[in-house]
């Protein structure tokens, strides 16, 4: 088979549709279970009664129905949330009761993290080792970080002069106070991560929110509703909307939603920047991105190599941070990029759910699709493909993991974002060169740096237009480091305390005494 798929909707009553051997009871239960969408603490249909599919992209079989939730859910979602919010339920709530609510969260997510992981392998492709070690605890460890932060969300006072007021007295102070209602809209390459990062701040500095993920992972979502539930949220602070692009905009144009927040594609961000500007909503946007991963001469050789090969390989290339433009300098050229074909044709492939799996599949046909043409555009454009270069099998969304060399900076592969595991290869000869090209892009989320020289490192990443720079390793996140893009990767940072700036707004309160 081809691993074609069809989303058409249906009535159905989303009771499992194939359910795979080695997921465990509490898995195979819920997927058995109907998957309604959450709105004012209900789960209910949607309001057409609509569902569709969502499937194992490692196999092409529907695991389950989902709710199709459509422009008119929506609006019941955003009245749900912003009823919450007027009521004040959640925004008056005492800071230490939000604090113990969302560390309860992250709690939970660790007691049922093999159900979590085994759930975002099936959903997602990805290895269910990684999504369980890596997605879920550190989605925990996202909202016991904001869960500190509910209690430290502070103004100041200020001494104010007021020349014209004569001798008058003031007591002037700031609060920061919630925005209020929130979209959310989270893609499908980290479904329950993306969903953590904008819960946590959200929920400690007291919004309500409509959370939408991405079509073809929805399920995570989903579950994150039960545990908030299960953690103590109240009613109608969390809503979530499964369903397609009509759900997304609905959202984004929402004249009751006070702030969106997205993570995708440039393309589709610069659309909901369109739709934001009728009630001038506030935005924040994490895109797309083409990232360098610059390597010296004088690089810790092992390291390098699997770190360059982590780089674009990690998620299985579905990683906007990927570094996939790979520089490396003229005198290890070639011996470099031959080491790093060589290890990631080492990869095992295969299914998420399969404890060895290394590389998984692209996320759908039309990610499969998108890559293929890559795939075909490297060659057309005068790239060889040193390892790789094709799908690997015939069932399923699986590509081989791919090396171009002999590619030039105006080629499709090395300008677009292709979400895939393919990287290409390209040539330096000193730094102001590896520079110089690294900054040639649209893009500036992320950046890598190989060396031994610290002085070089330091000196290379000051001169770097990304948001996150890494030296001698690669994706090196935390959760108190602030992310986010330069140019076109975005607007705004997750993560770290900046990202509570993106769910507050400033009063200024000024008493004549």
């Amino acid at each position: 088979m081809t691993g074609t798929l069809s989303r058409d909707t249906s009535t159905g009553t989303g009771t499992s549709a194939h359910v795979d051997e080695r997921l465990g009871a509490e898995a195979r239960d819920f997927l058995a279970r109907p998957h309604r969408l959450l709105i004012g603490g209900q789960w209910v249909d949607a309001a057409d009664g609509r569902t569709f599919g969502t499937y194992d992209p490692a196999t092409g079989n529907e695991i389950t129905q989902v709710a199709h939730g459509g422009p008119e859910d929506v609006d019941r979602a955003v009245a749900a949330a912003r009823r919450t919010f007027d009521d004040g339920a959640w925004a008056t709530m005492k800071p230490r009761e939000r604090e113990q609510i969302l560390w309860r969260i992250g709690d939970l997510l660790d007691a049922k993290a093999e159900l979590f992981g085994q759930i975002e392998a099936l959903d997602n492709g990805k290895s269910v080792a990684i999504a369980t070690a890596v997605d879920v605890a550190w989605a925990a460890d996202v909202f016991r970080y904001y869960a500190g932060w509910a209690t430290k969300i502070e103004g100041s006072t200020v001494n104010v002069s007021m020349p014209f007021a004569g001798d008058k007295q003031f007591h002037a102070y700031t609060q920061r106070v919630p925005v209020g209602v929130c979209g959310q809209i989270i893609p499908w390459n980290f479904p329950l991560l993306m969903a953590a990062w904008k819960l946590g701040p959200a929920l400690a500095t007291g919004n309500t929110l409509v959370l939408k993920p991405a079509e073809q992972t929805p399920l995570t979502a989903l579950l994150l509703g039960e545990i908030c539930q299960e953690a103590g949220v109240p009613d109608g602070v969390v809503n979530i909307i499964t369903g397609f692009g009509d759900a997304g905009a609905a959202i984004s144009a929402h004249d009751d939603v006070d702030k969106v927040a997205f993570t995708g594609s440039t393309e589709v961000g610069k659309l909901i920047v369109d739709a934001a500007k009728g009630n001038l909503k506030k935005v924040s946007l994490e895109l797309g991105g083409k990232s360098a991963n610059i390597v010296f001469a004088d690089c810790d050789w092992d390291a390098a190599v699997a770190g360059s090969v982590a780089a674009w390989m990690f998620n299985h290339g579905q990683a906007c941070t990927a570094g996939t433009r790979l520089y490396v300098e003229d005198s290890i050229y070639e011996e470099f990029t031959q080491a790093v074909a060589d290890a990631a044709s080492q990869a095992t492939i295969g299914h998420g759910l399969d404890p060895d799996t290394v590389l998984g599949p692209v996320v759908d046909q039309d990610q499969f699709d998108k890559v293929s043409y890559y795939l075909r555009a490297g060659i057309e454009d005068g790239g060889r493909a040193l390892t790789g270069g094709a799908r690997h099998g015939d069932t399923g969304f699986f590509i081989q993991p791919t090396v171009f060399v002999d590619v030039k900076p105006e080629d499709r592969v090395v300008r677009e974002e292709i979400f895939g595991p393919v990287v290409s290869a390209l040539r330096f000869s000193d730094v102001d060169d590896a520079v110089r090209q690294a900054n040639d892009s649209m893009y500036g989320l992320a950046a890598g740096i190989w060396t031994k020289d610290l002085s070089k490192a330091h000196h290379v990443a000051s001169r770097l237009q990304a948001g996150s720079v890494w030296v001698n390793q690669y994706n090196g996140f935390d959760t108190a480091m602030p992310f986010g893009g330069f140019k076109q990767s975005g607007w705004g940072r997750e993560l770290g305390a900046g990202a509570l700036d993106l769910y507050t707004q400033t009063r200024s309160v000024n008493i004549q005494l």
